[in-house]
């Protein structure tokens, strides 16, 4: 999958908790979101100079809070983890542990979540 079918995909399947993602869906996605991230910081320093609260930069994460907590999800169980397991991000352990699942080769084959993402 390459840069624009991801954000393609995080967008198209908001709400979709139920599948699989590949690893390279969900990096470029996170890559999409620390890029769009940045941008909006900083037009948010250009355009509201005097303002603390950073509007575009917080309209944004608020557009992709839940496609991130997707793809993460659907991350997970192409590993044949569960979605739920993203809940252990508030200890700074398990975010430690999330990325190492995150890393991980997909599971070949089927598993309770669904077919490969990548077809194999």
């Amino acid at each position: 999958m390459n840069f624009q079918d991801a954000i393609k995909s995080g967008f198209s399947n908001y709400v979709n908790f139920a599948s699989r993602a590949s690893r390279s869906e969900f990096w470029y996605w996170i890559l999409f979101c620390l890029i769009a991230g940045i941008i909006t910081a900083v037009l948010d320093s250009v355009v509201f100079p005097d303002n603390d609260i950073s509007p575009l930069n917080t309209l944004f994460t608020l557009a992709v809070i839940i496609p991130n907590f997707s793809v993460g999800a659907r991350r997970l169980h192409d590993i044949d983890r569960t979605g739920w397991w993203q809940l252990i991000a508030f200890s700074i352990i398990g975010i430690i542990l999330l990325i190492y699942w995150w890393v991980q080769p997909s599971q070949a084959g089927a598993n309770r979540f669904g077919g490969n993402p990548y077809g194999h």
